[in-house]
């Protein structure tokens, strides 16, 4: 069902469930994963996912009209988020059905709200939370550590997932 494309770049990732549908010029980091039902399409530019980057069901990943798609280490792409043409620096959590549109660039350690959208060419300093609509910056503080762990424990889950575990034993 799924499709992983001849220009599509592997470094070792940790998983990619077999839904996925990877188009055009992707590179997928060193223990990433990528879950149910990922659409990542570029027809010009390109996509890079970093090490231990997680792509959650459903999102959406595609390049802008004048932009590339650039996600940093240690994120988490949650549920149902498009990611459109905008660059996402390390230790970022993207929150559920979220949307970042062109030429959006967000800091390190940020959390962008589940639902919030962030409009084209809005640049997020570091250490961000944001919300709404349009995403506004709510409250700075360093968030590297939780969005880490975040990412660690998704990198877990799809090992076990790789050797078909599919529940935890936490």
């Amino acid at each position: 069902m799924g499709f992983i494309g001849p220009d599509v770049l592997l470094m070792d990732p940790a998983y990619i469930h077999d839904s996925a549908l990877l188009y055009g010029k992707i590179s997928i980091g060193p223990e990433s994963s990528i879950w149910p039902y990922v659409v990542m399409r570029c027809e010009m530019y390109e996509i890079q996912i970093g090490k231990r980057t997680n792509i959650q069901d459903f999102a959406m990943i595609h390049v802008g009209k004048d932009s590339a798609t650039i996600i940093g280490d240690n994120c988490s792409i949650t549920h149902h988020c498009t990611i459109h043409g905008a660059k996402i620096g390390n230790n970022c959590l993207i929150g559920i059905n979220s949307t970042l549109m062109d030429g959006v660039v967000i800091g390190n350690n940020c959390i962008i709200g589940g639902h919030t959208i962030v409009k084209e060419n809005t640049v997020i300093p570091d250490n961000s939370i944001v919300v709404g609509t349009p995403g506004k910056v709510i409250r700075t503080m360093d968030n590297s550590i939780a969005n880490k762990g975040n990412a660690d424990f998704y990198y877990e889950n799809a090992l076990n997932y790789r050797n078909g575990i599919f529940r935890s034993k936490w």
